[in-house]
């Protein structure tokens, strides 16, 4: 493995820093459905099964705080009615480690996902 030690890193015009906080913090694209698996990611060490359409998301490096933005989609395997996926229950759904979501059918029960995809943004 290399090291990269720099001093400063500019912008393609060397006029100042790259804005490094547009940028997603974490991802992931994992199957939700019996083992849950995870297909690709970035800042995500693992995922927790917590039961059916309920995961966490456990972030590598935790975020600096709780007040980040969730970005996250579901799919089915049929193609009948849409999925919801949130956030779950209130704010302590946050916290710089985790976060916990759910997958929800459109009559709202929770529902295994086979394609679950999460984006942070802090």
């Amino acid at each position: 493995m290399s090291t990269l030690k720099v001093n400063a890193i500019s912008n393609v015009a060397g006029t100042g820093s790259p804005n490094i906080t547009e940028q997603a913090k974490a991802w992931v694209n994992f199957n939700g459905t019996g083992t849950v698996a995870i297909r690709g990611s970035f800042n995500v060490s693992s995922i927790t099964d917590n039961g059916t359409g309920d995961y966490t998301v456990n972030f590598t490096t935790a975020m600096t705080d709780a007040n980040y933005a969730v970005v996250s989609s579901a799919a089915r395997n049929h193609a009948t009615n849409p999925m919801l996926c949130a956030p779950r229950g209130n704010a302590s759904t946050y916290s710089t480690s985790a976060v916990r979501l759910s997958a929800l059918s459109d009559g709202g029960a929770t529902e295994d996902s086979p394609i679950v995809g999460i984006s942070i943004f802090s």
